[in-house]
């Protein structure tokens, strides 16, 4: 499936939201939606844990001196 056909889908389904269920119906959805393309892209190994979750380095540090 195609990222437009993918697009097209989402679009419709955060306007039916919004039609129907209101602002709030709207953005549960688009939030649910992100959720849902986020684990999707670590399920499929294109995201890791680390991408999100670093730990500090002693960079931030130095810079203060």
């Amino acid at each position: 499936m195609s990222m437009a056909v993918v697009g097209l889908l989402a679009g419709m389904a955060l306007g039916f939201a919004g039609y129907f269920g209101g602002f709030g119906a709207f953005v549960l959805v688009a939030a649910l939606g992100a959720i849902g393309f986020v684990a999707g892209k670590f399920l499929d190994g294109e995201l890791e844990p680390g991408d999100f979750f670093r730990t500090r380095t002693g960079d931030r540090d130095s810079r203060r001196r």
